[in-house]
């Protein structure tokens, strides 16, 4: 009975050793994103917009999805989408006028010439020291709907936009995140 639960013990100490080291560290699936751990006030727009994808993507190949592609017409719906937010305080898909996203990226002309096509968008804001990329993906992979647009293999392309300020009145620094996705 003792050299049982000795074994056991022998067994059981590396895994929990491993899994401390393992969440101590940084993940090694997004350790090579430049600016993850960056602010966007430090990183400023692309360097933020990069770097989100660039976690984003990582989370992808970790599931076998092939990686995200910025598309222009997007990051312009959604940089458009997370200033508006943080000018007007407010937080929502839909727009101040009631416009849903679909008709925000249909602006753009993204959907122009498309006979089929899908989209979906993650809204995130957090204050500065948690508004990295690696903490916004990091919110949206614990969110089961964000986790779905994240990894949903449909999709292929991405615009993020990202906005200097929180989207809520008097409030703190801070960044608010838009990602629209497209297939």
């Amino acid at each position: 009975m003792r050299t049982n639960t000795l074994r056991r013990l022998r067994r059981l100490v590396p895994a929990v050793l491993t899994g401390f080291a393992a969440a101590s560290m940084p993940s090694a699936a997004h350790a090579g994103c430049a600016g993850r751990d960056s602010s966007p006030a430090e990183l400023g727009g692309p360097g933020t917009r990069t770097a989100t994808l660039c976690v984003v993507n990582a989370k992808r190949r970790a599931n076998d999805l092939r990686p995200l592609r910025q598309a222009p017409k997007l990051i312009r719906a959604a940089r458009r989408h997370s200033r508006d937010m943080v000018r007007h305080s407010y937080f929502a898909h839909d727009s101040r006028s009631g416009a849903s996203f679909r008709a925000r990226i249909a602006r753009t002309g993204w959907m122009d010439g498309r006979d089929r096509w899908v989209i979906g968008e993650n809204l995130a804001w957090a204050g500065r020291k948690r508004s990295t990329p690696r903490r916004i993906v990091a919110s949206w992979m614990a969110s089961p709907g964000h986790r779905a647009n994240i990894l949903k293999r449909r999709f292929r392309v991405i615009g993020v936009g990202v906005a200097d300020g929180v989207p809520v009145a008097g409030g703190r620094s801070g960044a608010t995140y838009t990602a629209d996705f497209g297939s």
